[in-house]
């Protein structure tokens, strides 16, 4: 049996004009959902009820942990359909209560100045080991309870400049990284599902970028981390089967909080194409 490609994992069933059903990959080994895919699936249950139009921003908050095992319910509300912008507010739930909700904004096609930063320097994707193989490098050290996510083939693939963050001995590094990343399988000419899967991508890794200057993991006992909120900005039309740099960094941690930025350039010809900021739960729990 052929498994699913992301954008097959990813599609909606309408039960109403504004009301949908989701569904987190079969086999998954998170105890929650993972971030991105909620976002994605949050994005694709807006785009449903705009028409000729292209999202330009959202901003969402996660709200409680994601259930894995059962459906999610997407609810659209269609808060102003607007001579240029378009607005959307999307409410994940599963279990009768909110676990995330979404607000996107949506403009139609519209030409007008432009400027943007320059991609910084890094090093050829295809001159930076892939991530998975560092992964299976590092299997025979891995607890049992990690081999189904080193095994499994990850529908983004990535190259992290500098190598991946040792978990199992994390040191403190530098509280900025890049890494090269893009769609493993076709996405398809729908431009909407290119935007759909980078927003699927764009919380890989972005609230490790807090956690690095402090010399601890997802295994240290006692530290808890989680995505809080993340937006995320639009600039153009991208394809997402190609390589692009997402760089990173974190300018703040405080209050059990980090904060990051990223900045996603397109590597063929260096486009800036989005924007993110996210602030995630970062603690560590003292034992008893």
């Amino acid at each position: 049996m052929t498994k699913p490609t992301l954008t097959e994992t990813l599609a909606l069933e309408r039960l109403e004009v504004n009301l949908f059903r989701g569904t987190t990959p079969e086999g998954e080994s998170r105890q929650r959902i993972y971030g991105g895919q909620v976002i994605a699936q949050s994005l694709l249950a807006a785009y449903e009820t705009v028409e000729d139009r292209v999202c330009h921003s959202l901003h969402c908050y996660f709200i409680r942990p994601g259930d894995p095992t059962i459906p999610i319910i997407f609810e659209v509300d269609r808060s102003r359909d607007g001579g240029s912008f378009t607005t959307r507010r999307v409410i994940a739930v599963q279990h009768g209560q909110q676990i995330f909700n979404l607000a996107a904004s949506f403009q139609v096609d519209e030409q007008g100045y432009e400027h943007q930063s320059d991609p910084p320097d890094a090093p050829a994707w295809d001159d930076v080991e892939d991530d998975a193989e560092v992964r299976r490098r590092l299997r025979a050290e891995a607890p049992p309870e990690d081999l189904d996510w080193i095994d499994r083939e990850q529908p983004i693939e990535m190259h992290t400049v500098g190598g991946r963050f040792d978990v199992a001995a994390p040191q403190p590094l530098d509280p900025r990284q890049q890494v090269w990343f893009r769609a493993r399988h076709p996405i398809g000419d729908d431009a909407h599902m290119h935007q759909v899967i980078l927003a699927y991508a764009s919380d890989m890794s972005l609230l490790g970028t807090a956690i690095r200057p402090h010399g601890v993991s997802w295994r240290t006992p006692g530290f808890q981390s989680a995505s809080l909120d993340h937006a995320m900005w639009f600039h153009r039309p991208t394809d997402f089967n190609q390589w692009h740099l997402y760089v990173q960094e974190s300018p703040s941690a405080s209050g059990g909080r980090g904060f990051n930025l990223g900045y996603i350039y397109r590597a063929s010809d260096g486009v800036l194409v989005a924007s993110c900021a996210q602030e995630g739960l970062m603690r560590l729990r003292k034992p008893r």
